[in-house]
């Protein structure tokens, strides 16, 4: 069961967004290799907003996926990409439905 989750806002750059959706597409296979996040979605919320969301069971693997690789090259690439530093909100998961 999921408790904890991440949702991140970021505002491309003019002319940045393709590539902030390509960036978001790599981060799949690396989140694939991290346990403890069970759900992960790269989304995009308008034509410029982009966001994560995702999911995981204890505040244990929130804390490792945000320090992890995906979080890493996220901050890595921020001000090449992005109008501003993405926002990061932890939330608390009241119910989910998952596969």
């Amino acid at each position: 069961m999921v408790k904890f989750a991440l949702f991140v806002t970021m505002e491309a750059k003019p002319g940045k967004e393709a590539e902030v959706e390509a960036f978001l597409r790599s981060g799949l296979p690396i989140v694939q290799n991290e346990p403890a996040t069970v759900a992960w979605f790269g989304v995009r919320i308008g034509p410029s907003k982009f966001g994560i969301f995702d999911a995981f069971p204890d505040e244990a693997g929130r804390q490792a996926h945000l320090s992890g690789l995906v979080a890493a090259a996220l901050m890595e690439k921020a001000p090449e990409l992005f109008a501003s530093a993405p926002r990061i909100e932890k939330l608390d998961v009241l119910a989910a439905k998952l596969p």
